[in-house]
């Protein structure tokens, strides 16, 4: 089984920065792609930026130009930095990962964290 703990969310004002790290834990023999997603009370969930397993990145609209995703494999570990936030950053924002636990899985299993609030002030 593999866990994805996220950190790094918080409060802060329009116009800073955040930057949400998520590790993952667990039986892990390799990470295949790696996101993040955002959700607000009674919406969809929705991808903001993606790495992947080829090292392709991809953006929401919405965000480009201010997120940046990156991942560090050697610790297990993909990051979100945000930039320049604005209250519409505000939701939770959501780890996704495939990992394959055994060289034999195939395209691998898909995991989520359990989210981290940001919250951007005006």
């Amino acid at each position: 089984q593999v866990q994805l703990v996220e950190s790094g969310g918080g409060l802060v004002q329009a116009g800073g920065s955040l930057t949400l790290s998520c590790l993952a834990s667990g039986k892990i023999f390799s990470i295949n792609s790696v996101a993040w997603y955002r959700q607000a009370p009674g919406k969809q969930r929705e991808l903001v930026a993606a790495i992947s397993g080829g090292g392709s990145t991809n953006y929401a609209d919405s965000v480009k130009g201010r997120f940046t995703i990156s991942r560090e494999n050697a610790k297990n570990t993909v990051y979100l930095q945000m930039n320049s936030l604005k209250p519409e950053d505000t939701y939770v924002y959501y780890c996704n990962m495939v990992v394959r636990s055994n060289w034999y899985d195939g395209a691998g299993a898909e995991y989520w964290g359990q989210g981290t609030q940001v919250t951007v002030s005006s």
